[in-house]
């Protein structure tokens, strides 16, 4: 674990392993990560699908189901406590008042048989001492805030009535209602239309600049969070393999995997055309992980040293809190 002033420190998550028992076997989704968020910030956790990083967070608001999903081994401290100690009445009290999740898909998480403004008001009254007419009207607050016109008649809405946009503010005006310190947003933007999406995130940023809260998006596309996040880990078969700033991951990127979700994001350069180069591969089947590195079959820097040591654990290649895991020293990568 990075060593840092801890006097700014929101959540820790320390050596978090969750795996899912299959008639097949164990499947190691989250094996070993480790990371932290300070209050204010804005962190994001970026991979492949399948590489652990929403069943991280859902490890961290305890909602693996259970079975086949079980935490088998860490320590999720908030604020001192450690979450993965409390019982499932004391967890459901930090659940949408101190720690809210936005769900991946708006349509699927809201209730499409109950109006928005029932679904945000059982909310409030849930975390709050307040009558169902206060905890109606602050939720209209709450749809305000996060700009959806005419809220007050947005809340007699079902979600199929909105767009996807709209449906994913409800979703953040739910996460913001009880003023949570920490919102997870796993996969925000998906299946949403480019300007949307870019709507969706200076919604976010605005609440965190607004409110102080502290913030994690979880995402596939590194190119989207580069531009909010201010420190961001890099996930693969379960571990983080590089972590860092945001400018040190993009302008300093130290491990190969990073380096090939670069090279995928398609950019805009008036001087010449730049093909995408996709990663070539699969990754590794979390049933029977390799006893060396996971992304060796799929690296194009691998010598036959690789293949003769133990998966490299995160070790420190910069400043500033710059880690990845690898053996290699790749250096600076053109862009």
């Amino acid at each position: 674990m990075e060593d840092n002033n801890l006097d700014n420190r929101l959540l820790t998550v320390d050596d978090l392993h969750t795996s899912f028992f299959t008639p097949s076997g164990e499947v190691k989704a989250v094996n070993g990560v480790c990371y932290y968020v300070d209050r204010g910030e804005v962190v994001a956790v970026v991979g492949e699908s399948g590489c652990g990083k929403s069943v991280t967070q859902l490890s961290v608001m305890k909602l693996v189901q259970s079975p086949p999903g079980k935490i088998t081994k860490g320590h999720v401290w908030f604020e001192g406590r450690d979450l993965l100690t409390l019982k499932d009445k004391e967890m459901r009290q930090v659940r949408g008042a101190e720690i809210s999740m936005v769900f991946q898909e708006p349509l699927t998480s809201l209730n499409p048989v109950l109006k928005v403004g029932t679904q945000i008001s059982e909310v409030i009254m849930t975390h709050s001492r307040c009558s169902k007419k206060e905890a109606w009207e602050k939720g209209t607050h709450a749809l305000e805030e996060v700009g959806i016109p005419d809220p007050a008649r947005r809340m007699h809405n079902y979600p199929f009535e909105m767009s996807g946009g709209m449906r994913q503010r409800v979703m953040i005006a739910i996460a913001v209602a009880c003023d949570s310190k920490l919102i997870i947003a796993d996969e925000p933007t998906t299946a949403l239309d480019v300007t949307t999406q870019a709507q969706v995130m200076e919604l976010l940023m605005s609440l965190v600049q607004k409110r102080g809260i502290s913030l994690i998006i979880v995402t596939h596309n590194l190119g989207l969070v580069t531009r909010y996040a201010d420190r961001i880990y890099v996930m693969y078969a379960g571990k983080v393999v590089e972590s860092g700033t945001a400018r040190d991951i993009v302008t300093y990127p130290k491990h190969p995997y990073t380096v090939g979700l670069l090279q995928s994001v398609p950019k805009l350069d008036e001087r010449k055309d730049t093909d995408l180069i996709p990663i070539q591969g699969a990754p590794p089947s979390l049933l029977d992980l390799p006893k060396t590195c996971s992304f060796l079959p799929r690296c194009p820097y691998a010598n036959e040293l690789c293949g003769k040591l133990c998966p490299p654990d995160l070790r420190e290649v910069g400043d500033n809190g710059h880690f990845s895991a690898c053996h290699l020293d790749i250096g600076e990568v053109e862009e």
